[in-house]
């Protein structure tokens, strides 16, 4: 056992914990991780689970190492998901979040010294990384039982990993992960609790539950929030792709939006249909399908999946936002391949990968292949909606490790289908194009949009707060939002457009109106919109409409870029779903309207909140289209 974490800089009381516990791991390698999350190296299938005060012994986790990784499938169908309002914080200074006091009704201090009482007691995992990625990721430590070790590993995949031998004496995480999986039960009733907690200086996180999402994904997410923000600049909820189209035009797309908004779809290559078309959509009421013929797809380089870093550090100039992965390995969500044949590319990475992967809410055997299609069932008929795996990044074919300037900043919304018999928010054609500050408007109401397979939700158009990312947060929304603003206004250069998916209008199209937007745009490559090829939308949050496009010989139909040309639709039902989203809009700007918002900030949010037009908002932050 390494003896040097005695001359860390970390709290005493972690010092007392770690010096009382009998047995602490130093995890050296993936390899010792994986033989750890399964107990030895002949085993084939275990159960994972822990002695909770007053009920017993709780199973949690099955666990199976098939052929091409370990299977993880959790007993409890309400922890295959991330619980949206799991985040409660403590002792931090100018949050508008939820406070563990206000939600739990006593201070957090003595359940944080139960916490580690309860650590010490076990066997430990003691796993150093790097929050942030292995470039400029930030040193930081994960505390963990060492019957999770699977959840450790999945950390050492997400992020850059420090091997203990190699750390100095002087070590100094900026943030700690504690996990405490059984408080679940003693302390919260079942439910999935993240706290974030301030501890002089040092960003904690303690997880009671076992999911990774909300702690060793977005509980990461968060402590490079917390340190941004105080620094002045943001880590985007984003995927970035670099597009070379068969002319050899390159664009840069980066893709923002709530949990399900299709950043993970923004990597992939679009689903092709059997003849090898691309199926537009298939109508709801009449059951008619449209089809695209398209002969080369362009050729994709991944950047980002989920995390993109705005560091000061490798800001470009000439007026584009740049970005790099703030992660090691990407938290692939595979609900949308549903057989084989879908989606190659992952196909191939799950099945015959490098070394064994983790996943989750996926079937398994012992020794058999897991397939990414194979979803587990959350009851029976039903499959879990969020199966995901875990892919290093450097086993990603074409990826780009440096910074990378954006052309395009899209913004991804879940849009549910909209008949004269339903009329609701689904009205945007497969493109809008947006001025700046109607783009900014996007991102303070981050709509969490229809039937979000990665979270649990109602249903409701809800919004995930400021950025897409606040459930993360720990601090302020309008210092986010003045955050967000700044870097729209430095980036003119930057264009915006906004991409729905699942629905347009009267039609399910899945994903393919992002992966349309994507292939047409890049053809463009760097050309300007004419003002004579854009339409003002008839609700003026849409922004611009194309008024034609022309696809590799194909016309795109009219019904698929003004959805009021539907037969389905027709004005008034759009109007009907125009004032849904109006009222929307509303209820979540005037959150922001608080004396420390930015003027301009102030100016672009009364301008919607009196349904001025589109002409309106050019006028705040100069346009390229």
């Amino acid at each position: 056992m390494s003896k040097n974490w005695k001359n860390w800089e970390i709290p005493d009381e972690l010092k007392t914990c770690l010096s009382e516990c009998e047995n602490i791991i130093f995890p050296k390698t993936r390899e010792e991780l994986i033989t750890l999350s399964m107990g030895s190296a002949d085993a084939k299938e275990v159960e994972i689970g822990f002695e909770v005060k007053g009920k017993g012994y709780i199973p949690e986790v099955d666990i199976v190492r098939a052929k091409n990784g370990i299977a993880i499938n959790y007993k409890d169908a309400y922890m295959r998901r991330r619980d949206p309002d799991c985040m409660l914080v403590n002792n931090v200074d100018k949050s508008d979040k939820k406070t563990f006091k206000d939600a739990l009704g006593y201070e957090f201090d003595n359940l944080r010294q139960e916490t580690l009482d309860w650590l010490k007691s076990q066997d430990l995992i003691v796993l150093p990384f790097k929050a942030g990625g292995d470039q400029y990721g930030y040193p930081a430590l994960l505390v963990a039982p060492a019957k999770a070790a699977f959840f450790a590993a999945s950390l050492y995949d997400l992020q850059g990993y420090f091997n203990i031998d190699d750390l100095s004496d002087d070590f100094k995480p900026k943030a700690i992960v504690y996990l405490a999986p059984p408080f679940r039960h003693s302390h919260f009733d079942g439910k999935q609790v993240v706290v974030h907690n301030n501890c002089s200086g040092l960003h904690e996180v303690f997880a009671y539950n076992m999911y990774p999402g909300p702690s060793a994904k977005k509980g990461v997410y968060g402590i490079l929030l917390s340190i941004g923000v105080k620094e002045g600049w943001l880590t985007v909820h984003a995927s970035t792709v670099k597009v070379l189209t068969p002319y050899d035009n390159e664009i840069v797309f980066l893709h923002e939006g709530a949990s399900g908004s299709g950043k993970s779809e923004m990597l992939q290559y679009a689903h092709r249909s059997s003849d090898g078309r691309l199926r537009i959509g298939k109508n709801i009421v009449t059951d008619a399908k449209s089809y695209l013929s398209l002969g080369q797809s362009c050729k994709l380089y991944p950047v980002t999946d989920d995390m993109a870093l705005c560091h000061p550090s490798f800001q470009h100039e000439g007026g584009k936002l740049a970005v790099m992965d703030a992660e090691e390995g990407w938290f692939l969500r595979v609900d949308n391949i549903q057989h084989y044949g879908t989606d190659a590319s992952i196909e191939s990475l799950t099945i015959h990968p490098k070394k064994p992967l983790i996943f989750f809410n996926l079937c398994a055997k012992p020794d058999a292949t897991c397939l990414v299609w194979e979803h587990v069932e959350d009851s029976p008929g039903k499959t879990c909606p969020n199966p995901r795996v875990i892919i290093p990044r450097k086993d990603v074919k074409w990826i780009i490790n440096e910074a990378v300037d954006i052309d395009y900043r899209s913004f991804g919304l879940r849009t549910p289908p909209c008949t004269s018999d339903n009329p609701s928010y689904g009205i945007f054609g497969v493109l809008h194009i947006l001025p700046p500050a109607l783009a900014w408007l996007w991102r303070l109401v981050a709509p969490r949009g229809y039937a979000n397979p990665s979270i649990i939700d109602n249903g409701d158009l809800a919004s995930e707060g400021v950025g897409s990312y606040w459930p993360f947060a720990t601090g302020s929304m309008v210092d986010h939002a003045n955050l967000l603003l700044e870097q729209i206004v430095k980036t003119p250069k930057t264009r915006y457009i906004l991409s729905p998916n699942q629905h347009v209008g009267a039609w399910k199209v899945g994903f393919m109106p992002q992966w349309i937007s994507r292939e047409y745009l890049a053809r463009r490559g760097q050309a300007a919109f004419s003002k004579q090829k854009l339409k003002p939308a008839r609700c003026a949050l849409a922004g611009y409409t194309i008024k034609s496009m022309l696809f590799e010989g194909t016309v795109i139909p009219e019904k698929f870029l003004e959805v009021n040309t539907q037969q389905e639709i027709g004005n008034d039902v759009y109007d009907k779903g125009a004032d849904i989203l109006y009222e929307f809009f509303a209820k979540e700007l005037k959150l922001y309207l608080d004396p420390e918002l930015n003027p301009l900030g102030r100016e672009i949010i009364e301008c919607c909140l009196e349904r001025k037009g589109i002409e309106e908002y050019e006028k705040f932050i100069p346009a390229k289209y």
